[in-house]
């Protein structure tokens, strides 16, 4: 029988992987209605219109499915894991309640003048409706991101009664680690809706080369995985150069470095074994990996071998969580690239090669985020608050038990709501978005009684 520890950890991160999944998503599909709807305020084109509520119903469903899956995380913050909340709650308690505030607040109150209000308060409200929702997801961002990176570099507090307790806001908000871990979130949460974008628009084009609208989605789409693949490449180094200044022990694990070094290789596979203490079958490449960490040939790259044994994280696990995230990054830069090249060609629309590279892409940014998360979190063991709390002193003194018969709970019905809301996106994302929208007179009176004018209106991308 698994201890209640465990248990407790494998139930928040089933359902975390879940939850993560449908934020990230809803963070990009968001900006992305956003820059629809200027578009089609700008050039009265009804392809943008029509694109745009073919993924709000889209966006709709998933923003549900990612705020129910939220709300059962916090309730095991208060079942499983009261130590940690006790101990925490002088400081994350109120950056979620900031975030309730100033972003769920936001985008539960704008949501249904987004969903439903477009023939009725006109398109210049629904518009700043539409944005209100756009950046309360980026605050929420901000909040959840401050809360975890708090976890990872606690700072701008003081222990009182065995309390965590905030001394200075500004520094507790924007810890060390907090602006490179926003950025990188963000930037992935972008990517992956490009590439769910750039799937869809794939898929309809190899059924439909002409289909203007599957034209523009797989245009815009190829443009953000083109220019923000190289600049997540360079936010994922900066960020990993704050990691290894805060959390050494993590990126010896992601390294899989047991013995300090200087002029250290990088490994591209292995197998680390925390019980022999070396990467087992390594394959090197010699001193790359000291030019990687620290822009240095011969810079020093502290091992596991340094830290206590109890203060080590699972090498195995992390090690193989970041290449999984970093490989998928460079298809998704190369992805980008072959866009470009084929765009130049004036091959774009017509690469089937290249539609069904960005098929099969379309789930590998949730892929990479689910493996990134993976790598930051575990990569933080045995700490659950690093530093500071132990992940083993964190836990409630529940039944092992009851957390299991909860955790299967949780399998079951998120296996059927999920599924079924799942399946429901995929089919709505197959059928043809130029059929979402047909013009009615009252939505032309309301834009001002003007249909599209020009005979050629520009597409974005092209």
């Amino acid at each position: 029988m698994l201890d209640a520890e465990l248990l407790a950890r494998i139930q928040f991160a089933f359902t975390v992987s879940f939850h993560i999944i449908f934020p990230s998503f809803t963070i990009g599909l968001a900006s992305f209605l956003f820059v629809l709807e200027a578009l089609w305020l700008r050039t009265r084109d009804e392809t943008y219109l029509s694109l745009y509520k073919f993924w709000m119903k889209i966006f709709a469903l998933a923003f549900g499915m990612g705020v129910v899956s939220g709300i059962v995380m916090s309730y095991q913050f208060g079942t499983n894991w009261g130590p940690f909340s006790e101990f925490t709650g002088g400081v994350i308690g109120p950056l979620l309640a900031y975030e309730v505030l100033s972003a769920f607040f936001l985008e539960a109150g704008f949501l249904g003048i987004m969903l439903f209000g477009l023939n009725r308060v006109g398109p210049k409200l629904h518009f700043t409706a539409t944005t209100m929702v756009a950046i309360g997801t980026l605050f929420s961002a901000f909040w959840i991101l401050s809360a975890n990176s708090w976890m990872q570099t606690p700072d701008g507090y003081v222990i009182e009664n065995g309390r965590a307790v905030v001394s200075s806001w500004i520094d507790a908000i924007f810890n060390p680690s907090f602006p490179y871990r926003l950025v990188h979130m963000v930037l992935a949460a972008y990517l992956t809706t490009a590439l769910v974008v750039g799937a869809v628009g794939a898929w309809h084009l190899m059924r439909d080369r002409e289909n203007r609208a599957a034209r523009i989605m797989f245009s815009m789409a190829m443009w953000m995985a083109a220019i923000l693949g190289p600049i997540q490449i360079f936010a994922g180094d900066l960020h990993g150069l704050n990691t290894l200044e805060h959390q050494p022990a993590k990126v010896a694990a992601m390294e899989g470095h047991f013995d300090t070094r200087e002029g250290a290789p990088l490994i591209l596979f292995g197998m680390p074994d925390m019980e022999e203490e070396e990467t087992k079958y390594a394959v090197e490449i010699p001193k790359l990996g000291s030019m990687i960490l620290t822009h240095e040939w011969d810079g020093k790259i502290t091992g596991l071998k340094d830290f206590a044994p109890e203060d080590r994280p699972n090498a195995a696990i992390v090690f193989w969580t970041f290449r999984i995230m970093v490989g998928l990054g460079v298809l998704i830069a190369l992805l980008g690239i072959a866009s470009v090249i084929a765009r130049l060609r004036k091959k774009l629309y017509s690469c089937g090669y290249l539609h069904r590279f960005a098929l099969l892409m379309g789930p590998s940014g949730f892929v990479a985020i689910l493996a990134g998360w993976f790598t930051t979190e575990v990569g933080r063991q045995p700490w659950v608050v690093y530093g500071l709390m132990r992940t083993s002193e964190a836990g409630s003194p529940v039944a092992p038990t009851a957390i299991a018969g909860s955790l299967i709970a949780f399998v079951v019905v998120y296996a059927i709501v999920f599924g079924v809301g799942t399946a429901y996106i995929l089919r709505a994302m197959i059928k043809d978005p130029r059929s979402a929208h047909i013009p009615e007179e009252t939505e032309i009176l309301r834009a001002g009684g003007r249909q599209s004018t020009a005979a050629h209106p520009p597409v974005a991308g092209e």
